[in-house]
């Protein structure tokens, strides 16, 4: 099979270095979890370049560069969050926010990190697996009511029209 023309393929471009940090770093503010490696976001970000098949990432990166004010690498994270939601209805952003909501939270390492355990199908349930071994929630109060409905039904006239209303 002869190889595909780079003028009509739709594969994304390789990022430079430079941008694949930017991406990371947009990744980490957007989707900010201290407890997390690299690894999951570097993962994601693979993914979100391979989901480019419009070509707005290597754009989009170049824009949120520009919105910082030239790095957005240097941003504090308030500054950088200010600037992500500047740029919340971008397609660059769409295509990075659709990918990775799905992408990051769907990595077995991510699922460790925040003890799913995953799908409970297959183990039989949750029911008696854990269902209620939250030990830091409050124990509910539920109160049980064994009477007849508490509902009162309340008639009234309307008086203007001749009948209820």
């Amino acid at each position: 099979m002869p190889d595909a023309d780079p003028q009509t393929s739709t594969a994304p471009e390789a990022l430079t270095p430079e941008q694949e940090a930017t991406l990371l770093r947009m990744l980490r503010v957007a989707y900010p979890h201290d407890r997390f490696p690299d690894a999951p976001y570097v993962r994601t970000a693979k993914t979100v370049a391979d989901a480019d098949t419009d070509g707005v990432l290597a754009d989009g990166i170049a824009a949120l560069n520009e919105a910082a004010g030239g790095d957005f690498g240097s941003l504090s994270e308030s500054e950088a969050t200010a600037v992500l939601e500047r740029m919340s209805q971008t397609p660059f952003f769409k295509l990075v926010h659709a990918t990775t909501v799905v992408t990051l939270y769907d990595d077995h390492e991510v699922w460790d990190l925040l003890g799913y355990e995953g799908e409970s199908f297959d183990k039989g349930g949750y029911l008696h697996r854990g269902f209620d071994d939250l030990d830091w929630l409050p124990k509910p109060r539920v109160e049980e009511y064994d009477g007849p409905p508490r509902v009162e039904i309340v008639e009234q006239s309307d008086t203007s029209t001749g009948g209820r209303s």
